[in-house]
């Protein structure tokens, strides 16, 4: 079995009976010894712990179940029924009787679990060394770090070993190990994966995340895992806009924020910022537009993940053991969170009310872009140069992640380069909350654009224009097209409708030549009827103005018969939902098709 493992690839090995579950878990285990110098596994499920999840899988039908056969690695932080959780440390260690609950709907998925994996302890870190069990080390070169807290389940995806795996992400954890890996990394919208069974980190900014080798599979698992919990009260129920079905090849040309030069830092990686700039030239001949933001507030905010009171989450995470045995906790994860207990509610408070004023600047740089783009990751340090500077070098991975929870928003690492020392680099996407399927499908797009190969397989095993990624075509969930020929074009009595509901004019054009235009009896305000002529018809010249999706409704419900919105036609060849009238309408109604559009009859009328 190659060690590419995307889910359509074992779904096909296994329709066409060259594979079974147990043949690939036991390659697994085999190809697992040839990387113990990388220190992925914390425990390993033995043949006798795998055997009830394969006898299990002769229960379900494969058809009905879209991970049947599937291996996926767990982050020792995340609960598997009868095997140890340790969240890094021995001392803590604890066996639970449950799985986590989204560990849980992946089992009941078909999903077939390889192990648990290494990672910073407790969570706290971005580099993967911070581990009794060893160093987390890099897919592609052992001398580098993996990037954590998790760090052994990208590496195991990485090499072959899992199809995907979950991490967690309380200030990058799944978005770091991610780019240094060459693996899609999905931060999910706080509260949408449950937190049933996941040993906090800071408990109201913590996520469970997603590795896998291509944006398709990561929104296959994420449909899969996500569901509201009421167990857990941080859970959230996903919108209809952000379903799986919104899921696919974003296209149309996409206004995307970036940082200005001055802003951006490579802490002396000149192989990063090679890449990134590479990465931009790529990316624009793929139909991105780049616009320049202000990232100064978005690592104010940032500062306050470690530098600000929510240490002392941690500190509660740990506080028993920081009471009664401090000597069991790594000492550079002890020196973070023992300060955890000093702050006051009063320095709570008033980072919360910076935050909050934070969150209203962060928004405003936001507001009209389709996401922003990040490097995910300034440096890729060496496992050695991360242990001679601990907390520093630590600090300097998070200047592009740890903003993201306490400003809730999404994000989604995407490999996009390789430096000339063979070494993966990778951006991040980012949007507000609820806007995963938004990114995955631009994520989705810029795989396919670039088609890299997927984890450490060679370019010529396998990439992601040959995985059969999604094309089916998908748009901005969070604005709707709408065509409008008459009171409402731009300037008219009636455009404030749109404009006061944040509306803003895409384009000037004409509907396809099958229509005819009157004006309506009644008035004022004056209006006009676009009827459907196959015909007879003309183009009309028209605008179409995109909405926020949330204000459609009340927009549609203030329109008066005879008016109403049906597709529309485009010039083109397209369609867009846009005003159409009742043939009764046109009852003591004046022709005007022949002047092209509104506008021409209002002049000759003035």
């Amino acid at each position: 079995m190659s060690s590419n493992m995307t889910i359509a690839r074992l779904r096909a090995a296994y329709a066409a009976g060259t594979l079974t579950p147990t043949q690939l878990m036991d390659d697994i285990r085999e190809r697992s010894a040839q990387y113990t110098d990388r220190n992925i596994w914390i425990h390993q499920l033995t043949e006798a712990e795998l055997q009830p999840y394969l006898e299990a899988l002769e229960q379900k039908a494969i058809d009905s179940h879209p991970l049947w056969g599937v291996p996926f690695a767990i982050k020792d932080n995340i609960d598997l029924a009868g095997i140890p959780t340790t969240a890094g440390c021995p001392e803590f260690a604890y066996t639970p009787s449950e799985s986590a609950q989204v560990v849980q709907q992946l089992l009941d998925a078909g999903a077939i679990p390889v192990g648990k994996a290494n990672l910073d302890q407790f969570a706290t870190g971005l580099n993967g060394t911070r581990s009794p069990y060893g160093p987390g080390r890099n897919a592609f070169d052992p001398d580098y770090i993996s990037g954590g807290s998790s760090a052994g389940s990208a590496v195991s995806v990485a090499l072959g070993l899992a199809s995907f795996s979950l991490g967690t992400d309380t200030a990058g954890s799944g978005r770091v190990p991610a780019c240094f890996n060459n693996l899609i990394g999905l931060k999910p919208t706080r509260g949408l994966l449950s937190s049933t069974g996941l040993v906090p980190a800071c408990r109201s900014l913590d996520c469970i995340s997603i590795f896998a080798l291509t944006a398709d599979d990561a929104n296959e698992v994420l449909a899969c895992a996500e569901g509201f919990d009421e167990r857990d009260g941080y859970s959230r129920a996903n919108p209809f806009a952000n379903q799986s079905r919104h899921y696919g090849f974003r296209d149309g040309t996409l206004k995307v924020g970036i940082m200005p030069e001055a802003q951006l830092k490579f802490f002396g990686d000149k192989g990063y910022e090679s890449a990134y700039k590479e990465t931009l030239e790529k990316l624009r001949g793929l139909g991105l537009e780049f616009v320049e933001i202000d990232y100064e507030p978005f690592n104010e905010a940032a500062l306050l993940l470690y530098e600000g009171p929510w240490v002392s989450e941690r500190y509660i995470a740990c506080q028993p053991l920081i009471d009664d045995n401090p000597g069991a906790i790594h000492p550079v994860v002890r020196a973070i969170i023992e300060p955890g207990g000093k702050p006051l509610a009063t320095e709570l408070f008033k980072a919360q009310y910076r935050l909050e004023a934070l969150k209203q600047k962060c928004q405003a740089q936001m507001a009209g872009l389709d996401c922003l783009l990040t490097p995910t990751a300034g440096r890729l340090f060496t496992v050695d140069e991360m242990l001679s500077e601990p907390i520093l070098y630590n600090s300097q991975l998070g200047y592009y992640t740890n903003f993201m929870n306490l400003l809730d928003m999404t994000s989604v690492a995407v490999p996009t380069a390789f430096t000339d020392e063979s070494l993966p680099f990778g951006i991040t996407l980012v949007g507000n909350y609820f806007s995963d399927r938004a990114l995955l499908s631009i994520a989705n797009r810029i795989q396919r654009g670039l088609a890299l190969p997927l984890g450490v397989e060679p370019a010529t095993e396998a990439s992601a224009d040959e995985e059969g990624l999604h094309t089916n075509p998908v748009s901005n969930p969070d604005w709707i097209d709408v065509l409008v020929c008459g009171a409402h074009l731009e300037g008219l009595p009636l455009n404030w409708q749109l404009t006061e509901r944040g509306a803003v004019l895409k384009q000037t054009t004409t509907t396809a030549p099958v229509y005819r235009m009157y004006a309506l009896a009644g008035g004022p305000p004056y209006r006009p009827g676009l009827v459907l002529d196959d015909k007879a018809g003309e183009a009309i010249n028209v605008e179409i103005w995109s909405i926020p999706a949330a204000e459609f409704g009340s927009f549609v419900t203030g329109i008066p018969a005879p008016l109403g919105i049906g597709k529309v036609r485009l010039a083109d060849g397209g369609a867009v939902s846009g005003f159409i009238c009742e043939p009764y309408g046109l009852e003591g109604a004046e022709e005007i098709t022949a002047f092209g559009g509104w506008r021409s009859y209002l002049k000759s009328k003035a």
